[in-house]
């Protein structure tokens, strides 16, 4: 059982700071005080340097470069390939799932290089969040335009990032297809533009159906949506290409890796094998071994909600070591951009010296930055490998991300456990594998409904 931190908990307190009296009596800035920091300026060799390439570009510390080695003693039994790239798209999420996922069947089928087609889902996706947001629309269609709920919805009603229950429902709806059967797009690969049009549209959608809904009632309005959802999907398939039907055959020629040619056919349906799989998470904000929920937070209408089974950090840990121990890479949320040595592949917290490159000091608590809104989940990767210490713990994990084999080792990154404590918020355990406790609190049911907004909220 945990519970919330306190908001203070590692941030000194004020009472106890030796501050003297304000320079400026009614709180703006004083021009004596910029003459005075003036004369005590930081090293210009310092300044020099940061000022050409910024606080972070070619200042990584040698020595974590050297600590952090790409070297694992526990490892699934190959890892997959190509290294995928997501491109100018936020569908990490979706890269990451079908990542997990391919690693079986490239097992089933003694297949080589194999990727799964992550813009068929990412169609499904878009289609699915759009009658979403609509249906959200007319739902709350009493409620004031400018609510903090119907603002929040409207801000991204289509956007790329999702969660695994999200990628969940649209694999049990819509299947999954190789690569080769539908292609990467422009728009998928660079979504902003077509991101852009199709918001703007849903945005007046969603007005035209709230109007509809309070003043003729939600059949007429649903009746309208419907309209509107197809006419959302004839501009994505203009823009993408027509995907594959669920229940429509196709047929895949491939070679395996021997050389042999081979011919697989059957639905999207079909060529998906499910895996039941859970989210954990670590939010210290809220009581553990309870299960939460996202108000509002979806993209398939009347299917499965998020949820997560809070608990401490550790336990997400067991739950990754466990699953590389019966061959199974992992999904994982976190907040990827802090501390972060991309050219390296690395996660460090002592990647960067921000005290003595800029006399900027750090002391927030993961809970505190989840409260101010300075962390989330951002990005969605995948672990494949753990370093153990003598006694079974972790000390580094081996990353697959989903931006290209340019950096790290060969697209390959390395985190560090510490990094894992303050920046990792949710993993990914197929159901058989987890703990029977954190099993239970998840059939339990009766989630604790966390609002739109909240930082658990967030799509990697």
């Amino acid at each position: 059982m945990g519970s919330a931190q306190s908001v203070t908990a590692t941030i000194p307190r004020v009472a106890t700071l030796d501050v003297a009296g304000p320079v400026s009596a009614d709180g703006s800035l004083s021009l004596d005080a910029l003459k005075s920091w003036e004369e005590s300026p930081p090293s210009q060799a310092r300044t020099h340097d940061l000022s050409q390439d910024g606080p972070q570009i070619g200042h990584c510390s040698p020595n974590v470069v050297v600590s952090d080695a790409h070297i694992f003693n526990l490892t699934v039994p190959f890892e997959t390939g190509p290294v995928t790239n997501q491109k100018s798209s936020g569908r990490c999420w979706l890269f990451a799932t079908t990542n997990v996922l391919r690693y079986h069947i490239i097992q089933q089928l003694n297949l080589g290089d194999f990727q799964l087609s992550q813009s068929y889902l990412f169609f499904a996706d878009k289609l699915e969040k759009a009658n979403y947001y609509l249906e959200l629309s007319i739902q709350h269609a009493s409620e004031p335009l400018d609510s903090r709920l119907v603002s929040h919805l409207a801000t991204a009603p289509i956007n790329d990032g999702g969660q695994w229950d999200m990628a969940r429902n649209l694999l049990e709806r819509y299947g999954v297809v190789p690569q080769a059967v539908f292609p990467e797009s422009y728009s998928s690969s660079n979504s902003g533009g077509l991101n852009s049009v199709l918001t703007s549209r849903l945005r007046e959608m969603a007005l035209q159906l709230r109007e509809l809904t309070n003043g003729v009632g939600v059949m007429r309005a649903r009746a309208l949506k419907e309209e509107f959802v197809a006419e959302i999907w004839k501009a994505m398939s203009t823009a993408m290409g027509v995907p594959p039907r669920p229940d429509e055959t196709f047929v895949w020629d491939y070679k395996d890796k021997d050389g042999k040619v081979k011919s697989w056919e059957g639905t999207p349906r079909e060529f998906y094998k499910a895996l039941e799989a859970f989210s954990l998470i670590n939010d210290p904000r809220n009581e553990y071994n309870k299960l939460y929920t996202v108000e509002a937070l979806g993209n398939v209408w009347g299917m499965r909600s998020i949820a997560y089974v809070n608990t401490e950090s550790k336990r997400l840990k067991e739950a990754i070591v466990t699953s590389i121990k019966a061959g199974q890479p992992v999904f994982f949320g976190c907040d990827v951009g802090k501390f972060l040595d991309s050219p390296h592949g690395i996660m460090d917290l002592d990647a960067y010296d921000f005290k003595n490159a800029l006399g900027l000091n750090y002391a927030m608590s993961k809970s505190q930055r989840l409260r101010t809104g300075d962390s989330a989940m951002t990005h969605a990767m995948v672990i494949s490998g753990v370093h153990l210490d003598k006694q079974g713990n972790p000390v580094r994990y081996r990353i697959e991300n989903s931006w290209g084999d340019v950096n790290g080792d060969k697209g390959y990154y390395v985190m560090t456990d510490r990094w894992f404590d303050e920046y990792v918020f949710q993993v990914v355990v197929p159901r058989q594998l987890a703990s029977r406790d954190l099993v239970k609190v998840l059939d339990g049911g009766n989630p604790v409904v966390l609002p739109a907004w909240d930082p658990m909220g967030a799509l990697a």
